[in-house]
Order: C-alpha cells, then structure tokens, then sequence
C-alpha cells in the first residue's frame, strides 16, 4: 500500500527544489489534471519548490511567485500548468473570480499557495505540501488526499535520490 504522507528535512534550498523536481518526475501520469497545495509561512519554500516543479516538467518560460498576477499560466505541448497564489485574497468570493474551477481536469496541472485563504472555493488537492520552518532549514510533508495522490506518492517514495531527505513515511 502507497504511503498516505512523507516527511523530509530540507536543510537548503537546494533540497527544496530536490522535492520540486522529484514531485514532478513522480507524477503518475502525463497529464492526469492533478491539484498541488503549497502551503507555509512567507519564505518557507513554496515558490521554490513550485519553480523547480515546473521546471522538471518542462516548464522554460520565467517562473515568478504570482503574488501580484495572482494566476499564471505555462503551456507545454501535453499539459496546461496554473501557478496561483492565494495570499493577497480576502474571500472565497475573490476565487470565484478567478475561474479556477473551470480549468480543473485531464491536461492540466495546477499549483495552489496559500490554498487555505480561498477556503472552500478552491478546488480540491491531490497532494498537500506543507513547508515549515525547523531549526536546520525547512522540513515538508506531502500528504496524499485522493488515489491521484496516493499514486503519485508511492512514485515519490520509489524515487532513491530523495533518500537522504526523507524522516517519515507514514
């Protein structure tokens, strides 16, 4: 049976896009239309882990934080890629706007910041990655929600060069 949650130390940046870079590599599928939560304080490597995701699956376009923009969008010739960023919202109200829902499903995959501030208008994850600050770094736990999710942390498990990182599978 597939992990439900992994735990990792990340005592750098570059084991924060480590974990981005695995999370795409280990997406079960190529366009599965699959929803990401990048959760955690301000700084603690959410658009790090996001931009090196987006890389690993083929993103070459600049990556921002869409803090300002709110949604942006990277299409690759099998996938439609949404970052957005949730921060500046106010209400549920403000993610109607935005349309998210209409973009959910096969063929497109969708990264959520601060996915808690639009409540219950977001749409629902696959994979929740909370990033925290710890004495030595950061840590994460990606905590599977859907058998998308299960899946697709059962890869991540398989994946050998995040071994050095991981704390915790439960």
């Amino acid at each position: 049976m597939a992990p439900a949650s992994m735990d990792f130390r990340l005592p750098d940046p570059s084991s924060t896009e480590a974990l981005g870079h695995a999370l795409a590599l280990a997406l079960p599928a190529p366009n599965p239309g699959a929803i990401v939560y990048l959760q955690g304080e301000l700084g603690s490597g959410k658009t790090t882990c996001a931009r090196s995701l987006l890389r690993a699956l083929g993103v070459t376009a600049p990556i921002r934080s869409p803090t300002y923009t709110l949604v942006d969008h990277y299409s690759l010739p099998a996938l439609e890629c949404v970052h957005v960023d949730l921060y500046r919202l106010r209400s549920s109200a403000e993610v109607d706007e935005l349309g998210l829902r209409d973009l959910i499903g096969q063929g497109c995959f969708m990264l959520i910041e601060w996915p808690e501030r639009g409540g219950a208008a977001v749409p629902a994850a696959d994979l929740k990655t909370a990033l925290n600050y710890s004495d030595a770094g950061r840590t994460a736990t990606v905590l599977a929600t859907t058998r998308l999710g299960e899946s697709w942390l059962h890869n991540l498990g398989r994946d050998t060069s995040l071994s050095p990182y991981v704390s915790n599978l439960t």
